[in-house]
């Protein structure tokens, strides 16, 4: 039989319903989570706008308590990105990932550390935690050396510790060990690892190809491919003729499915570069919401599935910045759900 086309429009509806942003989530925070691949949390509030984007009714202390209680984490995971994931996703992301991220943290200090110095350094770090149970920012500056501070985490599982990296105190500056602070890595295999990361990357988003999952999880195509053979997964097309990987039961609604007024905060997953397929982000409005001049990249709100302006939340209000003309209906929805972010961001 011939492998099913999806047309652009029905792969914007599968990745917006994956991530709850045409229905919220009315599950608990580290279910929501797990069901959309977490979230990326280089700026603490922005793990916060995005999972009450996607949340029914979530508060910003819900999610300050779950970080407290243990049962979500945030840790440098995919790309050597800060992510915050459900507690039962950390351990099989950063065993997926630890190769590729260790190899890319070589990569990009050309000429710099080599392993074995690493490792002696991560050594250090263990020691030190298994003395004091954390470390702040400074001490493992100290340490290691400040050149090696920020990288020394590829060769020892840390993970952030709250209140740092919170809405309340936004500096990601303290660190403990992953084993202490949630448990030791369960018995799991590199192969089993990187399953699991497949798995949950198809299920957040996708349909997608095999690009877009070396893309996102940061692994070499090469390192993905048994993977995507030892797994149970449909396939499709999409309109360029590309195959298209999926989890069997993913959700892919009507074409039609209306797709509400959604607010994003910055580096939002859903329009990095992987996702390029489901036109979130028209390409058009990319250079306005990714530039140079910006490392945290815009703030966007969607109508209709798609970017449609950018957002700022000043003096109690939020600041709307629409790409065109919009209609009253469209407006007034915004107005709405802006209403409701200020809400949250006071």
């Amino acid at each position: 039989m011939a492998e099913r086309v999806l047309t652009a429009r029905e792969l914007n509806r599968a990745v917006l319903a994956r991530q709850h942003l045409l229905e919220p989530s009315a599950g608990s925070i580290p279910k929501t989570l797990a069901a959309i691949g977490g979230l990326q949390a280089q700026y603490a509030p922005s793990m916060y706008v995005g999972l009450w984007s996607r949340t029914r009714d979530v508060q910003r202390d819900e999610l300050t308590r779950a970080l407290q209680r243990r049962s979500v984490v945030q840790a440098t995971l995919m790309r050597i990105t800060i992510h915050l994931v459900a507690k039962r996703d950390y351990w099989p992301f950063a065993l997926a990932t630890r190769a590729a991220r260790r190899e890319l943290w070589l990569r990009n200090m050309r000429g710099g550390a080599q392993p074995a110095e690493l490792e002696e350094l991560a050594a250090r770090v263990r020691e030190h935690l298994t003395r004091a149970g954390q470390i702040g920012r400074k001490e493992l500056d100290a340490l290691v050396g400040r050149q090696h501070s920020i990288g020394i985490g590829q060769w020892i599982d840390l993970v952030r510790v709250p209140p740092a990296g919170t809405w309340e105190r936004r500096r990601a500056d303290l660190f403990a060990a992953a084993e202490d602070w949630i448990g030791p890595a369960p018995p799991l295999s590199p192969e089993d690892a990187v399953d699991q990361l497949v798995r949950s990357y198809l299920a957040g988003f996708g349909p997608a190809s095999r690009a877009d999952i070396a893309s996102y999880t940061g692994l070499p195509r090469r390192a993905l491919a048994p993977a995507c053979e030892r797994l149970r997964l449909r396939t499709f097309r999409s309109e360029e003729g590309e195959e298209l990987l999926d989890v069997p039961r993913g959700a892919l609604p009507d074409r039609e499915q209306p797709a509400p007024v959604r607010f994003l905060p910055t580096w939002d997953a859903t329009l990095l570069v992987h996702a390029r397929r489901a036109r979130i982000l028209p390409e058009e409005h990319r250079a306005k919401i990714f530039h140079v001049r910006n490392p945290h990249s815009e703030a966007t709100f969607l109508v209709d599935g798609a970017v449609a302006g950018t957002w700022k939340a000043r003096d109690g209000k939020i600041e709307l910045h629409p790409f065109g003309t919009l209609d009253g209906a469209t407006r007034r929805e915004l107005r709405a759900e802006s209403d409701r972010l200020a809400a949250f961001h006071a």
